[in-house]
């Protein structure tokens, strides 16, 4: 008899040990779910895409490699190369030292530090989109710095890189370092934070100067930091496609055109969606080749902690 009174509640236990055990995968299925289609089923599409026939619209008709001929064939595309190597070897080196330097001045404990902290960290609130509208404003010889020094005198000054086609990607470099660097700096102080006090005393007892114990214990301490500051600006600059749109779109002619404009155009504008995926691919690899090397030595540093 008593078997049977309790079998409800026996039946209530193992419906919610149930639950507990099923409820995260019920919750997180339809996230994975939508991760497998929207992101890598679409990975697999446009790689497809990209050995077809395709042009204004998808054509599932089998092309070969002739779409990633067309463009390896195209100058257009080796002048996004270009542009892409002269913005992601300034924009990273530049976003990395300049994040090093506030970091390093910040970590001296001075004073308002919290409100400098907040004034270099403000522009990586703003998007890329609004980044670029206001360096376009400032860069207009018409209308920015150019004309605001000649209503004060300066007649003869001149800075009008925006509309030349051989400065101009450095234009996009000035936005992305100001909208980056800030992010940088924050990610070096708080590894310098975590650097033990007792370090830096050992290391001045023993007659270090201040500058020597950064170059020479501090700094090398920070090696993953560094590796981290490395993969973030490297995808946002392969990545870079607002930016450049709202600065310069991508003009004058093809001064600053990158990889990720170059897709847009050839697959929303000149009706070739086949090298626009091949571009995407291709940017693809790239992301790839990045990020692989870095989630290998993660987890090797997670497996090394664990033993």
């Amino acid at each position: 008899m008593s078997s049977i009174i309790d079998r409800p509640a026996a039946t209530r236990g193992g419906v919610l040990g149930w639950l507990q055990v099923q409820l995260p995968k019920i919750v997180l299925a339809p996230t994975c779910v939508i991760t497998i289609v929207f992101v890598y089923g679409f990975i697999l599409w446009t790689t497809y895409l990209s050995f077809s026939r395709s042009r204004m619209f998808p054509n599932l008709g089998w092309a070969g490699t002739k779409p990633h001929e067309n463009l390896w064939a195209n100058p257009v595309w080796y002048k996004a190369l270009e542009n892409l190597a002269i913005l992601g070897t300034l924009y990273i080196g530049i976003a990395t030292v300049l994040g090093l330097f506030l970091a390093t001045l910040l970590d001296q404990r001075i004073r308002q530090e919290g409100f400098i902290r907040t004034i270099y960290l403000y522009p990586m609130a703003l998007s890329f989109i609004v980044t670029g509208t206001v360096w376009k404003w400032m860069l207009n010889p018409g209308l920015g710095i150019e004309k605001l020094m000649h209503d004060f005198g300066w007649t003869g000054f001149q800075f009008d890189w925006i509309v030349n086609s051989d400065m101009a990607i450095y234009t996009v470099v000035m936005a992305g370092v100001w909208q980056s660097s800030g992010f940088v700096m924050a990610m070096f102080l708080a590894g310098l934070r975590a650097v033990d006090d007792e370090i830096i005393k050992a290391a001045s007892i023993d007659g270090a100067s201040l500058p020597r114990i950064y170059v020479r214990i501090i700094f090398p301490m920070m090696r993953p930091i560094f590796l981290s500051s490395f993969v973030v600006l490297g995808h946002l600059a392969i990545k870079s496609f607002d930016l450049v749109i709202a600065l310069t779109g991508g003009g004058p002619g093809f001064a600053t055109e990158l990889p990720a404009t170059f897709m847009y155009k050839q697959t929303f504008t000149r009706n070739n969606i086949a090298v626009g995926s091949a571009s995407a691919v291709m940017m693809l690899v790239t992301v790839a080749a990045i990020m692989v090397p870095y989630l290998y030595s993660e987890l090797r540093a997670q497996k090394g902690v664990q033993r």
